[in-house]
């Protein structure tokens, strides 16, 4: 059967609304696993080219899920892009409806790339993760009030940091559990917790959120991140070079990885220290050293190669 055009999909917590592009009508399906059910079948009967959603916080993940698995092409966009897009059309109204029509014509003109179907493992390590975070805010903000709370709280705030611990410690033990039941999850995850600098939450974050790592070639999987640096230059000025989108929570984790790893990798050792005597900011040698782990991380992801002291001389 013949794809007809693009799709916009408009996501709520209890709708779906559906619009193709160049149409004014607009179809509404429920968000649960009969409307979803109910969208697939429809869209079998007459489908697109491509479906194009907006990312919002997981209430899109089981339509998209349902689309993939029926052999559409889906591009999971981010919001402020689209809605960037509608203002330069002049469109400043929004409404589910509006949004629906909105998001299809943004990929009829955009056409952005459909995503790939992540496997079950990288889900479950999302949501491992993703709830992980969440309970590490909380431990935060708990630890912060207890320095200030008066005495008859602090006995209840202790009990909540002492539950809050336990659940982070079980998340990591599922997390490595989940890890190793899955060959080529665990395969990866070998290659890279020998590289000086990444631990097991790291991980469980690059292969769980970062499935493209060895998939891609240096300067993608840099600008998927968010550590490549974007020219901001207009007429004679040459501004300077910043990182802007990418994943913030892989950018975060690979963060915190290279400040382990600037001190106990000597090949990001060697990259900050040449950096800062150049007179780089440290923030700018940061960056740059955490650039290099991510490709460096890619390169062996790809190769299958673990880490090696032929590879700590190198430069």
């Amino acid at each position: 059967m013949t794809a007809q055009g693009w799709l916009g999909i408009d996501v709520a917590k209890h709708w779906l609304d559906v619009a193709w592009a160049g149409e004014r009508t607009v179809q509404r399906f429920t968000n649960d696993a009969a409307g979803v059910a109910a969208l697939v079948v429809t869209l079998h009967e007459q489908p697109p080219q491509r479906v194009v959603l907006e990312a919002t916080g997981g209430h899109e993940r089981a339509a998209v899920r349902a689309l993939q698995r029926a052999g559409l092409a889906v591009a999971v966009v981010n919001p402020l892009q689209v809605r960037h897009f509608a203002r330069s059309t002049g469109k400043l109204a929004k409404t589910d409806a509006l949004d629906a029509q909105m998001l299809a014509l943004f990929g009829e003109r955009m056409q952005p790339e459909p995503r790939p179907q992540p496997d079950a493992t990288s889900q479950e390590l999302a949501s491992l993760l993703a709830r992980r975070r969440q309970l590490v805010e909380i431990q935060t903000g708990e630890r912060n009030r207890r320095a200030t709370s008066p005495p008859r709280v602090r006995p209840g705030l202790e009990e909540h940091l002492g539950w809050l611990a336990n659940q982070i410690k079980q998340i990591d033990q599922v997390l490595r559990e989940t890890i190793a039941d899955d060959p080529v999850t665990q395969a990866k995850a070998t290659v890279l917790r020998s590289i000086p600098g990444i631990g097991p939450i790291v991980t469980a974050t690059l292969v769980g959120q970062l499935p493209e790592l060895g998939t891609l070639d240096r300067r993608q999987i840099a600008a998927l991140v968010g550590v490549a640096p974007l020219n901001r230059d207009s007429g004679q000025r040459s501004g300077g070079r910043h990182i802007w989108g990418g994943r913030g929570g892989v950018r975060a984790m690979l963060y915190m990885a290279t400040v382990s790893g600037i001190v106990h990798n000597p090949l990001l050792k060697r990259c900050y220290d040449r950096l800062c005597a150049r007179g780089k900011p440290t923030k700018v040698a940061m960056v740059a050293c955490m650039r290099k782990l991510v490709t460096i991380a890619n390169a062996m992801v790809r190769d299958g190669t673990v880490w090696s002291p032929q590879l700590a001389a190198s430069d």
